[in-house]
């Protein structure tokens, strides 16, 4: 059974999603930096990759206007946004604070 967006984020673990597309840089230099932080937090938090050539309704429910665009959910509520890219210890920061 292929869970629906809306039940990924209203879990009780917090879901970072990045907004991306296969053509942008900036979203490949975040890559390995989502990859690790997911690797530092293991299962305190779910890191969901969305492209947006292949997810445009998705993208404009959002009102994503540039890549990449990270959202942190909790409780299905967004809790925190931005774009571009964040560095590692930033980003780490900014979820424990969440």
């Amino acid at each position: 059974m292929k869970s629906s967006f809306s039940d990924i984020i209203k879990g009780n673990t917090p879901v970072l999603v990045d907004f991306f597309a296969d053509w942008c840089g900036p979203c490949k230099t975040l890559a390995p930096i989502l990859k690790d932080v997911k690797g530092d937090l293991g299962d305190a938090i779910k890191v969901v990759k969305i492209d947006v050539d292949k997810n445009q309704t998705l993208a404009s429910q959002y009102q994503v206007r540039g890549v990449p665009t990270m959202i942190l959910f909790k409780n299905g509520k967004q809790v925190w946004r931005q774009s571009g890219v964040v560095p590692k210890n930033d980003l780490l920061q900014i979820i424990k604070s969440n």
